[in-house]
């Protein structure tokens, strides 16, 4: 494990394991600028336009840098329309990885789950277990007239913790589970590797093989969102005793052997853009493959671009590369300890996807009513021309009766997109967070005046309940000056 050197002065950081031989230019703004931006905004960071962003930490969904031999390989892509090589390539590498026969590509993991709701929701009021809910997972399933049950262990929302597998299901509410619903009103059982909604946190092989011996045992599929598994795989190496022994590959086939249907997004796993449903039982690779070229395209590119499928091929490939998937985890650990030392509230232990700032401990005057980490998300941008994602009540849906359905945490979420920003930036932004924290209480709330049904975070506009921001930008000014 080259990544783990040390330094001989006693530092302790991360060691980036690649070289840039490809940069693009980035920009600041001044913090007039980035007013004006977020007011156009609707306050909502995801519709901020790439040009006013410096450090765009919204996501790592289909940011990731690509390596050099990704890129190469893009320019050897076969683009017939049916029966392409480049797809038997990753045909023959998902095979080799998962160990399963069958494999459907789509063009994202959303697209997955709306393939995988459409196939084993068959009338409405069917429900599917999950450890922990990810926002369009639970959208299709709504869609569908059904709903989600979630039954993440206690310690998964504790926001403070030294637990390190925080996205294992509870197997005691697993059985009552079973016990409350006829296993013919159940779809199917979700488990999502690196829980997104609470801190990226991962799931534990010694868990998932609980999991899968009992629904086994009940007759209902499980599901593993892997889209996350690169970093789920490296705390598994890390923090697991059962797979210290075990290389990566072999803890990727044993997570599979859990497995009825793997589905997971390469613009997170493989670091390309598309998706993919695995599996060894033909029953349901039967039953999903007739909606395929209804929704995504012809069974062998599935909406994908043929170039990106090459890519995703070798990419899979490194994701079996400690080196490679120590990369997030290891820059966010380290962001997180920075945080820490200046006490400022964030998610422990670090998982992966992103650091994770608490916004109820952050901005504890805030009501949820009032979307803090949605409020944290602006502020946080106003003050530094980073862009984060909101991962709280802004995220949820309002019930039938218009209340809110408040959300177990508040997070605002700073992505690590991999291989992608210097410790430089990192230090650059937890100087900027620290700076909003001294500020923390001119930071107000936010109320909706644009908010759709559903995913209300991807297109909602919003507006600050009082002058905060223009008071936020008046002590920026007097601490920075106009220019910064």
């Amino acid at each position: 494990m080259s990544s783990s050197v040390k330094f001989f002065y006693g530092e302790d950081l991360p060691l980036e394991m690649h070289k840039v031989r490809v940069v693009q230019k980035l920009n600041v703004g001044t913090i007039d600028e980035r007013l004006a931006a977020i007011k156009e905004a609707g306050y909502n960071t995801f519709l901020l336009k790439n040009k006013n962003i410096f450090l765009d930490m919204l996501t790592d969904s289909g940011v990731n840098a690509m390596s050099d031999l990704q890129v190469s390989a893009m320019l050897s892509a076969d683009d017939s329309y049916a029966g392409s090589a480049t797809f038997t390539k990753l045909e023959d590498k998902l095979r080799e990885l998962f160990n399963t026969r069958y494999f459907l590509p789509a063009h994202q993991g959303r697209a997955c789950e709306h393939l995988l709701a459409k196939t084993f929701l068959k009338r409405p009021g069917m429900v599917v277990g999950m450890n922990y809910h990810f926002t369009t997972a639970r959208s299709h399933i709504l869609l569908c007239d059904c709903f989600v049950e979630e039954l993440v262990a206690e310690k998964g929302l504790a926001v403070t913790s030294d637990d390190p597998f925080k996205g294992d299901c509870d197997i005691d509410k697993l059985n009552d589970f079973f016990t409350r619903y006829p296993i013919e009103n159940i779809g199917f059982f979700r488990v999502e590797l690196g829980t997104n909604l609470i801190g990226g946190q991962p799931v534990s092989l010694g868990n998932l093989r609980e999991v899968s011996a009992v629904c086994r045992q009940k007759g209902t599929p499980l599901v593993i969102d892997a889209s996350l598994m690169a970093d789920n795989l490296y705390f598994m190496k890390t923090r697991e005793e059962l797979c210290a022994g075990m290389s990566i590959r072999e803890i990727t086939a044993e997570i599979c052997k859990c497995a009825d249907i793997i589905y997971f997004s390469a613009r997170k796993l493989g670091c390309a853009r598309g998706g993919g449903i695995c599996t060894d039982k033909k029953e349901f690779y039967d039953a999903i493959k007739t909606l395929v070229p209804i929704y995504e395209g012809f069974l062998t590119y599935g909406g994908m671009s043929v170039r990106e499928m090459e890519a995703m091929t070798v990419g899979l490939d490194e994701t079996m590369d400690f080196d490679m998937i120590c990369q997030g985890p290891e820059f966010i650990s380290h962001m997180v300890e920075k945080l820490l030392q200046i006490n400022v509230p964030v998610i422990t232990p670090a998982g992966g996807l992103g650091c994770h700032l608490d916004a109820m401990r952050f901005l504890p005057h805030i009501p949820q009513t009032e979307y803090p980490a949605g409020a944290l998300g602006a502020a946080f941008y106003i003050a530094s021309s980073v862009r984060g994602m909101e991962r709280g009540t802004l995220s949820e849906e309002r019930a039938p009766d218009g209340s809110e359905k408040l959300s177990d945490m508040e997070l605002l979420r700073l992505a690590m997109p991999r291989r992608v920003f210097t410790l430089s930036q990192i230090y650059y932004t937890v100087d900027r967070i620290h700076w909003l924290y001294e500020n923390r209480k001119l930071v107000g709330g936010l109320r909706f005046v644009e908010e759709p049904f559903m995913l209300r975070f991807f297109i909602g506009k919003l507006e600050p309940v009082s002058d905060w921001s223009q008071k936020l930008r008046d002590a920026f000014v007097s601490d920075f000056g106009s220019e910064m």
